[in-house]
């Protein structure tokens, strides 16, 4: 049986590790995790995922802040791994620490590299619109997912998925993939082939600007926008009101609506269409059923309309005018 040491720290890598420890079919004996840090609103220090499910399982739990000690590197050594799985680790391994496994160090990658190298495939992924995704089991090297990969699968991409949904089934089937991988790793049959760097992209971290919409896009590229930042960091758009304060909006997916009249600016505001709030893109309406102000609750359309929308045109009905998207 290989002895693996498995590196990870979000949920994504925590997923994996509960399927290999259940799987049985390798002696995790260590497990490398970020150290813990202050989240949420209360700034309360928390384990990791990973290491939760470490420790649940009685696997010892290591956390160094990097490698750059050489005592560090001894100790990872010193566990004597055939092999590293890593996921989602968070940190760039050094040659000295890709170089202490007997077999390989072996990272699970959320993209058909090589495309998406980096921090945020599975954003990077639906804010491209693309219809397909998928992972990779990747020899890994000094530069960033750069190394030759053993195996890959793709995974359709749904109109409706968001990086939640598509996070979960990604990494169901890269823990598939990787216990897949590993008895032919054992056995010498499992093959790396090079990867093509002239297609390689990278999908860079999310940034504020990422989450605010610009209605300038199309419907279609609004939605993939909104249902890659869903559930973080969210997307969202800044509404004046006349006569009263900027409130800014918190969004989820929605539904593409009708075409819009070509003398309609992107950003207005068209106002209820059923129980949505539709606001015009380039192309055609967004229609929003659901809206957050940003001090306040989840509500429907309807109720922020009510809400939100006191004043009325000369046919008593609210009055949508008043209301501009603005960046600020």
């Amino acid at each position: 049986m290989l002895r693996c040491v498995y590196m990870g720290t979000p949920d994504f890598a925590a997923q994996i590790l509960s399927q290999l420890i259940e799987w049985k079919g390798c002696d995790i004996v260590a497990v490398y995790s970020q150290p813990d840090r202050p989240a949420g609103r209360g700034l309360k220090v928390e384990p990791t995922a990973v290491k939760k499910v470490a420790l649940e399982h009685g696997i010892p739990v290591f956390q160094p802040v990097n490698f750059k000690e050489q005592s560090e590197v001894d100790a990872l050594a010193a566990l004597q791994p055939d092999v590293l799985l890593v996921a989602a680790y968070g940190l760039i391994l050094p040659e000295s620490v890709l170089a202490v496994p007997r077999l390989a160090p072996l990272n699970v990658h959320a993209s058909l590299l090589p495309r998406y190298r980096g921090a945020a495939p599975i954003q990077r992924s639906i804010m491209a619109g693309d219809q397909v995704t998928g992972v990779s089991i990747m020899h890994m090297e000094k530069g960033l997912d750069t190394g030759p990969v053993y195996l890959q699968r793709a995974l359709a991409i749904g109109m409706e998925d968001t990086c939640a949904t598509l996070h979960d089934e990604l990494a169901n089937l890269g823990g598939r993939l990787l216990i897949e991988a590993l008895p032919r790793l054992e056995a010498g049959t499992l093959k790396a082939v090079e990867q093509d760097h002239t297609l390689a992209t990278y999908a860079a971290k999310l940034s504020k600007t990422d989450s605010q919409i610009d209605f300038n896009h199309t419907a279609w590229e609004v939605h993939a926008q909104i249902r890659g930042t869903t559930p973080y960091p969210g997307a969202w758009f800044n509404i004046a009101r006349k006569g009263s304060r900027t409130l800014r909006i918190l969004v989820e997916p929605g539904q593409m609506g009708p075409v819009c009249d070509p003398s309609t600016p992107p950003g207005t505001v068209a106002g209820l269409l059923g129980d949505a709030l539709a606001i015009s893109c380039s192309d055609r309406l967004y229609l929003f059923p659901r809206l957050r102000p940003s001090t306040r609750h989840r509500m429907s359309a309807v109720s922020f309309v009510n809400g939100y929308v006191t004043q009325k045109n000369e046919q008593g009905q609210p009055d949508f005018s008043l209301l501009q998207i603005v960046d600020q």
